[in-house]
């Protein structure tokens, strides 16, 4: 045989084929990820199914089919249970301490952050950063009392007074995202602009503020969906009947002995559909923001 000759691979055979099966990268894995996807979307998809089907439903209805779809669909609990709650003014409310919340939640919490991350090799900043993680593990049951005595106090027992606490309350988990997000920038973009006579102000608002654009949208997408599903804060803080929010005014529907299960279902729907278009809208940026905080 001469040396140029070509060497066969040895033939397979069958235990062979089956190894080479068995460790396929992600062969073993795709099963029982696909069902744990399935039964994940399941308790999301069952209860929302469970709310569509019970706000379409009358009382009677409702007590007789459990989870079958309705046979006389019930249109009009929604225009009901609009004029029950005054959803429009309860609506507005709602959106101004929500929209609020998250304007000064970007603003101040993405500061306190652009801080602590570039002076993070201090102590005083290192200490800071690990008293706002600590903050996390207070349940807010705790300071619930303490926070609705004062906030009467300062006179902060209405929306202004909201919308600072979900600032406040907010700033230790937002701090933990903003602080990894800029320790990802390059810290020679800054030096650039300072060469240019940037002062700090100004590096912050135009050269690292732009690039926190997928950080912003999930701090922001977080907040909003906090502030306006949120019911304990704005019970215990609100004084005035009429700055009442959705949630609290969705409680309208829940007797002493009875509940209306059809109109109160109804309004849950409508106070979700805002926060569901808001979220299409900004998904794209809220993973990114996400993943990006997650490396560094």
């Amino acid at each position: 045989m001469s040396a140029d000759a070509v060497t066969l691979p040895p033939p397979s055979t069958p235990r062979a084929r089956r190894t080479r099966r068995r460790h396929r990268p992600g062969s073993g894995v795709s099963w029982w990820l696909t069902a744990l996807l399935v039964v994940l979307s399941l308790t999301v998809l069952v209860p929302l199914y469970f709310t569509v089907v019970t706000a379409l439903k009358t009382p009677e209805q409702l007590g007789g089919t459990g989870f079958a779809p309705p046979t006389d669909w019930t249109w009009g609990n929604f225009a009901e249970a609009w004029r029950t709650i005054d959803f429009p003014a309860r609506a507005l409310n709602t959106a101004l301490i929500t929209v609020g919340a998250v304007a000064l939640t970007l603003l101040t919490n993405s500061m306190v952050a652009y801080a602590i991350a570039r002076q993070f090799h201090r102590r005083l900043f290192r200490s800071l950063f690990y008293y706002f993680i600590a903050a996390l593990f207070i349940p807010f049951p705790v300071l619930m009392l303490p926070a609705a005595k004062q906030a009467a106090i300062l006179g902060l027992d209405n929306q202004a007074g909201l919308v600072l606490l979900y600032t406040v309350y907010g700033l230790s988990f937002n701090v933990f995202l903003y602080t990894a997000y800029v320790r990802s920038i390059p810290a020679e973009l800054e030096e650039a602009a300072r060469m240019d006579g940037a002062t700090t102000w100004g590096v912050f608002w135009r050269v690292v503020f732009p690039l926190l654009a997928p950080i912003n949208a999930t701090v922001g997408i977080l907040t909003c969906v906090w502030a306006w599903n949120d019911f304990l804060l704005p019970l215990v803080i609100l004084s005035d009947p009429d700055a009442a929010t959705i949630q609290l005014a969705q409680y309208v529907f829940q007797g002493q002995f009875s509940a209306d299960y059809t109109l109160a279902f109804a309004s849950y729907l409508m106070a979700m559909a805002p926060l569901l278009i808001v979220y299409v809208v900004a998904q794209r940026w809220v993973i990114s923001g996400v993943t990006r905080g997650a490396i560094k």
